[in-house]
């Protein structure tokens, strides 16, 4: 690809940022292509060092706020006429309650996301906390002279002991998948904005 494809490719993919944003996103990767090939790159090989565009779109996603872009694209591109303004506020009636909607949908979805992660974590303290009763309870029992229930307790506190080191790997992994997946719901969401594609 040469470089005047890259940067026009990614200008159009660029079009929902703020202009000054998009401006030095473009003069950067202008200026790297231009010190690849001064170190005696090809201008294909210099672009092709660059990586693919969707990657570097979503690397730019990820670096810009979600404010920054709702700001981008709700800002009117010329002053609003007084029919304009007034239609809005008659209007506020109804889209006023739809973005709230909308963003209480958007942060109980996370929430949500986030309340299955804390809830493995509880199960998993309330077996920890099951296992040391149950060890302690057991020499409990043994020295007060119930050799079978103070085995049976420390056998059971053993099994608890046992589910709850398991389930603290399992909450890691569980953990780690949320965070990318509300990695991925945020870059899906600014992804929208930019009216492209969601970012894979």
């Amino acid at each position: 690809m040469s470089k005047a494809d890259f940067l026009s490719a990614l200008k159009a993919r660029l079009q929902g940022l703020p202009c000054e944003e998009a401006e030095q996103t473009l003069t950067y990767y202008n200026e790297m292509i231009d010190d690849h090939m001064e170190m005696g790159m090809t201008e294909e090989e210099a672009v092709a060092v660059l990586g693919p565009i969707d990657e570097i779109v979503a690397q730019i996603l990820d670096d810009t706020s979600l404010f920054k872009l709702l700001h981008t694209k709700i800002k009117p591109k010329r002053a609003l006429r007084t029919f304009e303004i007034v239609l809005i506020v008659l209007g506020s009636f109804i889209w006023l309650p739809l973005l709230i909607a909308a963003a209480a949908i958007f942060a109980s979805v996370y929430v949500a996301i986030w309340s299955v992660a804390i809830a493995l974590y509880a199960v998993d303290a309330s077996l920890a906390v099951g296992a040391v009763c149950g060890l302690f309870g057991g020499v409990a029992y043994l020295f007060g002279g119930m050799a079978a229930t103070g085995s049976l307790a420390m056998g059971g506190g053993l099994c608890l002991a046992g589910l709850a080191i398991l389930l603290a790997f399992g909450c890691q992994y569980a953990a780690k998948g949320l965070i990318r997946l509300g990695k991925w719901l945020l870059l899906g969401t600014k992804a929208l904005l930019l009216g492209k594609e969601k970012v894979k």
